[in-house]
């Protein structure tokens, strides 16, 4: 149960005065629906503002507050054109105060002729003339216009103006109630941080980045918390030990050796599963370092030990990819592979849900499918979930309700990931690395290239698909946008290939149905197609061992983990590989460094801990590429300072002061509550 001391925070926005069914759309769809989100929707920036006596002390493109006395007002010849309201300042000197659209009627009723005004807003030059356009302020004379010299600046939705928003946080603010401190005494001094409300408060005044630092510290460290009380239960829980005897990991026959790093994280889940209590283990592999034989391995163990194993994919067609790889593979084992995914329907879906009920079938690789209700196994032991970066907690604790008792659970993600993130993110699972390749895999070299050497690349690939072999040519977008960047689209791409070579071209994106989808790139796939023209939809887990050529169009867009992605779906095969990374006109210094890395590194390690300096604030891992961060409030730099000591934070509360249990442990528990990390404690038994 929430603690009652939050109500408050968690009441509708409706309940502000002025909120209506109006307001509510605009605030609905910046994700303001309470008061919590009101107060967390910190300022984007500030602007500062300086007070004048006249435009002759201010300079051009300033922004400023004056006085001004309203001389006269000229309204446009059509609607469309501008309205200007002149007015003087304190020596003489003319201003005009435009305005454009239905904003005239506001400047009609505000400044009347004759009147004095304070107004704030920027200074601009229009011709011989000084003007502001649309003011951001117009107060009049006695009116509070001190407070507008440092002014937040927030992010708006159409149908939100800066002053509606502003009196909306503050009157949010003033409900907000004090709450108990739930950080480390000793980290609280040494930080020089104010109590909780105060730091709400000076955050959205803009008077102190302290404050924001706490904020983002309490986000930490409710995440940091969560994780652990969560790893904290599943230790207690009773998973079922699982030894094999190596009768079926004996009959493997692999293309190649084991690599160090396979045999040392194959060790590590071994070990984890023969303990009773489930293992929580995540599985970081960089393109192409064997993360589906490792995988394998694990779930024989399963099998060997008379239970069951499941492959969750995020996709269907990384589903029907992994199933297709894994059959393979334990063909030699005798071990009985199935697939189920929602498109499997009538005699062969009751056929596969009968083995697994039975126990016939050993491994299960599908979609969510696996885990619906209607779904039942004889004794699933052993859960592998494939991109884990696609499932949240939540997710990964809804699996412990599917066997006898909680299963093994193996995350994977080929995103290599640098340490702060796989704290931030997956702070509940322990860790192996796959840090080396096999000794098969090629190494691609990277090309980087204008857009304007696109026809000879063209030339290139009709080089390329005489020898027999295949491509793949990836676009940022599906559509051109309408605006001034030209955007290569996927459709317009893929018209122009077309065009050239006919029906070896096919083309893959987001929009296109399941099926159609499925069927292009089954296509592509079998080799009846030479060209894949798609979007990212094919960043993961793509396998085609005769494609030995990737194109990636307006590469600087994206970021170094996913163009790192991208590049390996190429270099799987015995042939030399290529990667071309072509670019706009204009590149930015950060756009620059990153296709250099690119050409200079294929360690996806190295690129990951790379691209997060780049990118600071940005994306954390390329666009969409590891899922969204699980923070609101705490910037990347914040995260990379701060959340290692809310990690450590966390601890203390474990393992020294009593966890969620006396003064402290109340006071954390209103944290989780707060930050809706409340799993972490509905963990707990009773919690």
């Amino acid at each position: 149960m929430r603690p009652d001391v939050l109500n408050p925070l968690f009441a509708e926005t409706e309940t502000l005065d002025g909120v209506g069914p109006k307001l509510k759309k605009p605030l609905d769809k910046l994700g303001l629906t309470r008061l919590k989100d009101l107060v967390y929707h910190l300022p984007e920036r500030f602007v500062t503002r300086r007070s004048v006596e006249t435009v002759d002390e201010a300079g051009e493109g300033e922004n400023i507050v004056l006085k001004l006395t309203v001389t006269e007002h000229r309204g446009g010849r059509s609607a469309r054109a501008p309205y200007r309201v002149l007015a003087q300042d304190s020596v003489g000197n003319i201003v005009a105060l435009t305005y454009f659209g239905r904003a005239s009627f506001t400047a009609k009723k505000q400044l009347p002729v004759g009147a004095t005004r304070w107004v704030a807003g920027k200074l601009e030059r229009y011709g011989d003339m000084l003007q502001i356009v649309h003011p951001d302020h117009v107060v009049e004379e006695g009116g509070d216009t001190l407070q507008r010299l440092c002014e937040p600046i927030y992010r708006l939705s159409e149908g939100l103006t800066q002053p509606r928003v502003a009196g909306l946080v503050e009157q949010a603010l003033a409900k907000a109630p004090e709450l108990p401190e739930w950080i480390e005494p000793a980290q609280f001094e040494k930080s020089d941080w104010s109590g909780w409300r105060d730091a709400l408060q000076l955050a959205h005044r803009g008077e102190h980045k302290l404050a924001r630092d706490r904020l983002a510290y309490d986000e930490l460290l409710a995440n940091s918390l969560a994780l652990m009380l969560v790893r904290a239960d599943n230790r207690k829980r009773r998973g079922q030990p699982l030894k094999g005897d190596g009768s079926y990991r004996g009959k493997l026959d692999l293309p190649f050796p084991l690599t160090g790093a396979q045999k040392r994280s194959i060790a590590e889940i071994e070990g984890d599963m023969a303990q009773e209590a489930p293992m929580l283990r995540l599985l970081q592999g960089d393109v192409g370092a064997g993360k589906t034989v490792v995988a394998l391995e694990a779930m024989l163990i399963a099998v060997e030990a008379g239970a069951q194993a499941a492959l969750l994919a995020p996709t269907e067609i990384l589903a029907r990819q992994h199933y297709e790889s894994l059959r393979r593979m334990a063909e030699p084992t005798g071990a009985e592979v199935a697939l189920l995914t929602g498109r499997d329907k009538g005699k062969a879906r009751e056929a596969t849900l009968m083995g697994l009920l039975d126990g016939s079938i050993d491994i299960v690789v599908g979609t969510h499918a696996i885990f619906q209700d209607k779904v039942a196994y004889k004794n699933l032991a052993m859960v592998v979930i494939d991109e884990q970066h696609r499932f949240g907690v939540g997710q990964r604790l809804m699996l412990a309700n599917k066997g006898k008792r909680a299963p093994h659970v193996l995350a994977m993600t080929a995103t290599p990931i640098p340490r702060t993130l796989t704290l931030a993110q997956y702070g509940e699972l322990d860790v192996s690395k796959l840090d080396e390749l096999p000794p098969g895999r090629q190494s691609i070299d990277t090309v980087v290239m204008g857009q304007d050497r696109i026809p000879a690349l063209v030339e290139r690939l009709a080089a390329q698909f005489a020898e027999g072999r295949q491509a793949f040519w990836v676009c940022p977008m599906v559509r051109e946008m309408d605006g001034p960047d030209e955007i290569a689209a996927a459709e317009a791409r893929y018209a122009a290939l077309k065009e050239r070579f006919g029906d070896d071209v096919v083309m893959v994106h987001g929009q296109l149905a399941p099926e159609m989808k499925d069927a292009a790139m089954e296509r592509f796939a079998r080799g009846d197609a030479r060209l894949l023209v798609a979007t990212t939809v094919i960043e993961v887990g793509v396998d085609v061992p005769n494609a030995t050529l990737m194109v990636i169009e307006q590469a600087e867009r994206f970021g170094l983990a996913q163009l790192h992605q991208l590049r390996g779906r190429v270099g799987r095969g015995s042939e030399k590989s290529f990667c071309v990374l072509l670019h706009g006109e204009t590149l930015s210094e950060t756009a620059q460094k990153r296709l250099a890395l690119m050409r200079e590194s294929q360690d996806g390690f190295l690129l990951a801990e790379e691209d997060l300096k780049l990118r600071g604030g940005g994306e954390l891992l390329g666009t969409r590429q590891s899922g969204d961060t699980p923070f609101s409030v705490a910037s990347f730099e914040q995260i990379t300072e701060l959340l290692p000591k809310a990690h450590d934070d966390a601890r203390v509360l474990m393992e020294r002061d009593g966890g969620l249990e006396g003064k402290r442990g109340d006071a954390a528990r209103i944290l989780l509550y707060l930050f809706e990390r409340d799993f972490g404690v509905k963990t707990l038994r009773g919690g």
